[in-house]
């Protein structure tokens, strides 16, 4: 007798901490789609600022359906509702969540699933930032940082992909292993879960309100050879 998994959505930053939710729950859950919040004219996410074709890509590469939401910060809560409500309707009963060590987010995204009748999952809550920084790596998976507090970080760190040396670096400068101070965000481009890696390629980088960060692009293809 073979039993259905439940269908779920995984909530896609499209960095690290996401990823490995998502790749922590796939076995125990048909995830099926991704939902990732974007700014009002749609040419950043809310969350890392990286542009909805780098998003898209990757969770085609993951096998997902991409879902996304428009919305000023004002009308984040409610326009994150209505995409779950969607998903609802879709036959999904979970979201899976990357959240580790902050309450009150956690909270806040059990409130809004109970509100459209889902079940948060939340498979990194209460682990070691260390751990999980060592688990990603162990995957295989490539992340490479895209946005940095300055008051912590230079510019030579965007970009940059995560390994264990930068673990020794991240001790001596006092960064969380995973960035949970807000040190520094991340964008996935490969994972086990991924049918192809996502290539990437670094952009214009900008200093704004204190953090850096840099716009990633794809990359085009190369060229056939002769």
């Amino acid at each position: 007798m073979i039993l259905s998994r439940p269908r779920a959505a995984v909530s896609w930053s499209g960095g690290k901490d996401s990823c490995l939710a998502f790749e922590k729950t796939r076995a125990q859950f048909d995830v099926v789609c991704a939902l990732t919040m974007i700014n009002e004219d749609g040419t950043r996410s809310r969350s890392h600022g990286l542009r909805p074709e780098v998003l898209e890509a990757q969770t085609r590469a993951a096998g997902l359906e991409w879902m996304q939401r428009r919305c000023s910060w004002a009308e984040y809560e409610d326009a994150f509702v209505d995409a779950l409500q969607e998903a609802a309707r879709r036959g999904v009963t979970h979201l899976v969540c990357g959240d580790i060590i902050y309450p009150e987010h956690k909270a806040w995204v059990e409130r809004q699933c109970s509100n459209a009748g889902l079940t948060a999952v939340e498979p990194l809550w209460g682990r070691s930032t260390l751990d999980l920084y060592q688990e990603f790596l162990a995957l295989g998976a490539v992340a490479r940082m895209v946005s940095l507090d300055s008051r912590k970080l230079g510019p030579e760190w965007l970009f940059r992909q995560l390994d264990r040396e930068c673990l020794s670096e991240f001790s001596r400068l006092g960064i969380d292993p995973c960035g949970e101070n807000g040190e520094y965000h991340t964008l996935v481009t490969d994972s086990p879960a991924f049918a192809t890696p996502v290539c990437v390629t670094p952009g214009e980088r900008v200093l704004s309100s204190s953090y850096w960060a840099i716009d990633v692009l794809i990359a085009p293809p190369r060229p056939a050879p002769r």
